[in-house]
């Protein structure tokens, strides 16, 4: 891959942080609490390309979720954080990164989730933009927000690189005309997914640069 980039845009979980525990387990405690059924990881996790927490949470429920519900959610979240880890050479790659170019953050995660699990792991500093999935109107494999984001940063997606670990954010970055690039570390990866380039480490990532 030769073609350079002004800004970068990461997906969240699978790609920077590793919460594929904490996060099904916090919708399953709201879930629990506001009178739903129970649910495996592995069934939370299908719903994710649903969209925001409160259409996931309104699904899990099998009914609208509320305001109650949603709070429910952020604090389980907060009170798990501490068990969220960074993948090994994402903070060393953020830190080169972000002294170059400007770098930012849409997740499928609420904006309030994102901020406290970044905020945790101590990397909220190095973004620019941190942009939640409730923040736009359609989820992930739509473009919106990879477009939302790079606007945001002040460069065209044509000119940047969206980095995540599933299906649904490479999709989400070729439509944006963004450079697709997986994240090979992630627990979606998936190879047989087309991207325009597929990293085995974050610090491969800083080629796209020169």
């Amino acid at each position: 891959m030769s073609r350079p980039v002004d800004a970068v845009v990461f997906d969240m979980d699978g790609t920077l942080i590793e919460s594929h525990e904490v996060v099904p387990a916090a919708y399953r405690a709201a879930v629990r609490a506001g009178g739903g059924p129970s649910y495996t990881d592995a069934e939370v996790i299908a719903g994710y390309s649903i969209g925001s927490p409160s259409d996931l949470l309104t699904h899990l429920l099998r009914r609208p979720a509320t305001a109650a519900d949603l709070d429910r959610y952020h604090t389980e979240l907060a009170a798990t954080a501490g068990r969220v880890s960074v993948y090994p050479g994402v903070a060393e790659m953020l830190t080169d990164l972000a002294a170059r170019v400007p770098v930012g953050v849409f997740t499928g995660a609420s904006h309030r989730a994102a901020e406290i699990m970044l905020d945790r792991v101590g990397l909220l500093g190095h973004f620019r933009v941190v942009l939640g999935g409730d923040q736009v109107t359609r989820p992930k494999p739509a473009p919106e927000g990879v477009e939302v984001a790079c606007r945001r940063l002040g460069v065209p997606p044509g000119r940047a690189a969206y980095v995540g670990d599933s299906p649904l954010d490479l999709r989400a970055a070729r439509r944006s005309g963004a450079v697709a690039v997986a994240a090979a570390w992630g627990h979606q990866y998936d190879s047989a997914e087309p991207a325009d380039l597929s990293l085995s480490r974050p610090g491969e990532l800083l080629a796209l640069l020169t």
